[in-house]
């Protein structure tokens, strides 16, 4: 069974930093696309950021510049640094992964149980 766990999360006042953990396990053959969204009280789910399986990073403008996405292929991990948080960065966030699992001839998405950032002003 596959799974994707997120940590990471927490409280963090304007202007500061936390880095999310997402690995995935289970009986996985190949992970294509990984990336993070967030979604806050109300609002639909957002993308934040994607990266391919090559390190190749896509960003939603409103964390350009301020978040960064990384991979460990190895590892099967994704991670997400954001730095110069601010309040309205406040949802949960949830990670997904592309994945083609060993029961499976197709690939599909999976995501995480999402973490909560709360970012104070």
């Amino acid at each position: 069974q596959v799974q994707l766990v997120e940590s990471g999360g927490g409280l963090v006042q304007a202007g500061g930093s936390l880095r999310l953990s997402c690995a995935a396990s289970g009986n996985i053959l190949s992970i294509k696309l990984m990336g993070w969204y967030r979604q806050a009280p109300g609002k639909q789910r957002d993308l934040v950021a994607t990266i391919t399986s090559g390190g190749m990073p896509k960003y939603a403008d409103s964390v350009k510049g301020r978040f960064a996405i990384s991979r460990d292929n190895a590892q099967k991990t994704v991670y997400l640094q954001m730095n110069s948080l601010k309040p309205e960065d406040t949802a949960v966030y949830y990670c997904s992964a592309n994945l083609r699992s060993a029961t499976s001839y197709y690939f599909n998405d999976y995501w995480g149980q999402g973490t909560q950032v709360t970012v104070s002003s």
